[in-house]
């Protein structure tokens, strides 16, 4: 009988192997312990269930999708006073739902995935949307449909939304409705959590903190497998650490995987052969 403790790495890989029963706000709560190993995420969900038991009974039987739509932007955004957090933007706690859960603050994808989670408490239909540069939220209403900024709850305008991508439109009408509902198109689970993790390992990258870079890189090898960028990175992230070997073998995989046209193969198979030539780390 095997009494391994799983490793929180471990917990994180297991939540997301299959696309089936994805659990969205488990897997959100689990990155939180990249930083505290001890984290109890349940209780996370629990926080979070809590706050759909305070919603659920203000709500009739028959309300409507806008009254409900209506309960819930005040519950959220008033009565509990979820915001973005405009002063430190950029800081990691702002991806971690169980410090977004504690101060109230947070970023357009953490707000987000809060948001959703209530919102399916109460029957709506609820989409997160990986819009470029600001994650949304799209509501389908029986009149239509409704896309919000997670940041404010203000819903979004078809002439605000091109005005946020007018880089990405072409001139006709009908290569702009086109290009507009490309990126509006729901976001998977998976695509959610990627997001998520990619603003964090922008952060730690900019910041040259190579031991939560790693921890990061570690989950999106495991939920994007079929990406081997990451275990490159990944191998760069175990170079600066001091793990050769490990190193080696992310490296090489890449190159194994990577297109011959890749434009970095050859200053990664430079850096892998440098690392075979040190040879194994030694330690003083």
């Amino acid at each position: 009988m095997d009494w391994t403790v799983p490793t929180p790495l471990d917990y994180f890989t297991s939540l997301v192997a299959e696309d089936a029963g994805f659990a969205l706000t488990e897997a959100i709560a689990a990155v939180g312990q990249y930083e505290t190993p001890e984290l109890d995420v349940q209780g996370v969900l629990d926080q979070v269930d809590l706050l759909a038991h305070r919603l659920g009974p203000r709500l009739a039987d028959d309300a409507s999708a806008l009254h409900k739509l209506r309960q819930l932007h005040h519950f959220f955004y008033e009565e509990l006073g979820f915001a973005g957090n405009v002063n430190d933007y950029y800081s990691p706690a702002n991806s971690l739902l169980h410090e977004v859960l504690r101060t109230r603050r947070g970023i357009p994808i953490s707000l987000a995935v809060l948001y959703l989670e209530l919102a399916g408490h109460i029957g709506l239909k609820a989409h997160g949307v990986s819009f470029p540069g600001h994650f949304l939220i799209k509501l389908e209403l029986p009149r239509g449909e409704v896309v919000i900024d997670p940041m404010s709850g203000h819903s979004l305008s078809r002439e605000a939304l091109e005005e946020r991508i007018e880089v990405y439109l072409r001139g006709d009408a009908r290569s702009r409705a086109a290009t507009l509902a490309r990126f509006l198109r729901p976001a998977t689970e998976r695509e959610i959590v990627a997001r998520l993790l990619r603003n964090l390992e922008a952060i730690h990258r900019e910041a040259e903190d190579w031991p939560r870079l790693l921890a990061v890189l570690e989950r999106m090898v495991v939920l994007l497998p079929d990406e081997c960028e990451w275990r490159r990175d990944r191998g760069i992230a175990r170079e600066h650490l001091g793990d050769g070997q490990a190193a080696i073998a992310d490296l090489a995989h890449y190159l194994s995987q990577a297109a011959p046209q890749a434009s970095d193969r050859a200053s990664i198979s430079l850096r892998l052969a440098r690392l075979r030539e040190a040879g194994p780390t030694r330690w003083h």
